[in-house]
């Protein structure tokens, strides 16, 4: 920040913002402060993301801390008068505790901020990524330049092992062994990849650090170029992503303007620059031999291991794949210390870890957290609990190839050991809550219509096997299953999680066996009693009127598209089953609470 300015507003600018108008909000407050003269006292800021989705736009002002939350345009110029000119915090966008009704005056005390740690997150919010000088201010680059003019190659790698950090990407690997190993490899050109690929339902994570930091993505590229022994990184990114790819082009340029990225970088020997690469948004390309792979210019199929890309990568030269968020964690541990980060989180899964909560949970955003955190914790006070009071039935962590995680699950502390012991896995950070009304059958259903669509089809176990594991899930929730479906669907998903290439054909069965692990009667009652216990498989449901509570007003035939509600005017009601298409149109209309789904 400019220190020239006695006052700052800092507009959240992440794609989540800016497509409830918050950049139609920064004109606004930039447009007032013009009017009142005041626009070389009060500096406007575009911020990456806040990471409290639910409650944006957001306007942060500093140095007050003063925390606006679901600001439209409309409301600038009340922010401008009371608050910049008058002094007067404007309450009715102050953020209001649910729990304890009660105005919050700063994030400091909001229970969505109240646990998180941010290291990964944390410029997101508080710079303007396209400022490369408000990068530098907090601590931007420091960390390059130790590695390169106090540090040998092997000594940062020594550091990097010694956090313990893991791939946040999803297998948890650790990052300082994969570095070594590509340091070791021998090869004339060697490779830095920054996977940017995020396809999981529900997840930003990576999206939000490039929109809201691509600096500190930039920085760790280059020092692990360094201890590799590459000169050339690569950003593999989805085309589906505009803002991020805008602002990492501009970091990127910026970066090589002032001698950080190109050659003899900072005065030394070192040379190292970037370029950015654009996938077509195929779930599979998140996988590093299928990325690769797409980056070269074919179809993207992962290969078998090994030889792993440490060994033999891009363009068959020793190339280091790491995620974003893993990148994101590295200029802070150098800058602060291997001893520093070690403390945090777990035993054997050390830091924190970046997830985007979606689903039936209040509050919807992205959070950083200390690994070792508990699902209740993250869930119920993070995330405020459920929406509308509705009773807590699963969480589904890291995406399709995830398990759904129950209620007996809840005080279990989040680390990648722990979360595969459940059945369930890291993953990228996806977290999507689930509440009594969804039919777990249908959830298993959805995530292997995902893979299905989403497999290379390679391998005869992702792009047969499961196909038909969604084939026999389809038999179940339309009503024609069969109990014997429930062994073949555990056998079918042991030998596809056995045989599978790569991790998303291994991985792939993990909603099936978690589902079936924790709501095996739902499961039952579909072929049992063809019945949906959450009344959401439609050809299981039956729409009903309940004589004693219909007084004949005719709205529900009236409102019916297939005219299979018939009865006389003031006389009970009764529904064509063969006829019903089972809409809820009848139930919307309903005034008198007659009619029920059985």
């Amino acid at each position: 920040m400019d220190t020239k300015y006695k006052m700052y507003l800092l507009v959240c600018g992440g794609t989540g913002c800016r497509s409830s108008q918050s950049n139609v909000l920064e004109e606004r407050l930039r447009k007032h402060l013009k009017e009142n003269k005041l626009e070389n006292e009060v500096q406007v800021i575009t911020t990456g993301c806040f990471g409290f989705c639910e409650k944006g736009p957001i306007v942060k002002v500093q140095p007050d801390n003063t925390f606006y939350t679901q600001v439209t345009p409309e409301d600038a110029e009340e922010i401008i008068k009371e608050h910049v000119i008058k002094g007067r915090q404007v309450q009715r966008l102050l953020y209001k505790d649910p729990d304890k009704k009660e105005i919050v005056h700063d994030s400091k005390h909001m229970g969505f901020y109240r646990k998180q740690l941010r290291i990964a997150l944390r410029n997101c919010g508080f710079i303007n990524p396209e400022n490369i000088n408000e990068y530098i201010a907090r601590d931007g680059y420091a960390a390059v330049a130790k590695c390169i003019t106090e540090m040998t190659p092997q000594q940062v790698i020594e550091e990097m092992k010694k956090s313990g950090l893991r791939g946040r990407g999803g297998a948890g690997f650790p990052t300082g062994m994969k570095w070594e190993i590509t340091s070791k490899s021998p090869g004339d050109q060697k490779y830095v990849v920054c996977n940017a690929d995020e396809g999981d339902p529900g997840a930003f994570m990576d999206r939000s650090i490039l929109e809201g930091d691509p600096h500190s993505v930039v920085e760790a590229m280059a020092i692990c170029g360094y201890c590799i022994g590459a000169d050339k990184g690569l950003i593999y990114i989805r085309a589906e992503y505009p803002l991020a790819i805008k602002r990492l082009k501009i970091a990127i340029q910026q970066a090589q303007e002032i001698g950080l990225l190109g050659k003899g970088i900072l005065g030394t020997k070192f040379n190292f620059d970037i370029e950015i690469r654009y996938g077509a948004g195929a779930f599979v390309c998140g996988e590093e031999t299928a990325l690769i792979r797409s980056m070269e210019g074919g179809r993207g199929e992962s290969t078998l291991k090994p030889p792993f890309p440490s060994v033999s990568g891009y363009l068959g030269k020793p190339t280091n794949v790491n995620n974003v968020e893993t990148f994101a964690n590295v200029p802070v541990i150098i800058n602060k210390g291997a001893d520093w980060f070690n403390k945090i989180g777990t035993e054997k899964s050390k830091g924190t870890k970046v997830f985007a909560l979606a689903g039936k949970i209040n509050n919807v955003g992205l959070i950083e957290v200390p690994m070792g955190t508990t699902l209740r914790e993250v869930i119920f006070e993070i995330g405020g609990g459920i929406k509308d009071g509705k009773k807590f039935k699963a969480v589904q962590t890291g995406g399709p190839s995830g398990g759904c995680l129950t209620e007996k699950h809840l005080d279990l502390p989040i680390d990648f050991d722990n979360l595969v012991k459940a059945g369930s896995m890291m993953g990228s950070g996806g977290m999507v809550v689930m509440d009594e009304d969804d039919c777990m059958v249908s959830i298993a259903k959805f995530y292997l219509d995902f893979t299905v669509e989403e497999s290379c089809g390679k391998c005869a176990p992702c792009r047969v096997g499961n196909k038909r594991l969604y084939e026999i899930l389809d038999r179940i929730t339309h009503g024609n299953g069969k109990m014997e479906d429930i062994d073949l669907l555990r056998n079918l998903s042991k030998v596809i999680k056995d045989t599978a290439l790569c991790g998303l054909g291994q991985t792939s069965p993990n909603p099936v066996l978690s589902t079936l692990e924790g709501f095996y009667d739902e499961y039952v009652a579909h072929i049992k009693e063809h019945r949906c216990p959450s009344g959401r498989c439609k050809d299981l449901m039956k729409y009903e009127i309940n004589p004693e509570n219909c007084v004949g007003c005719t709205a529900c035939a009236r409102n019916c598209p297939v005219n299979a509600i018939t009865g006389e005017r003031k006389a009970p009601h009764t529904i064509n089953q063969e006829l019903c298409i089972k809409c809820g149109a009848c139930i919307e209309k309903c005034k008198f609470n007659a009619i029920f789904i059985r």
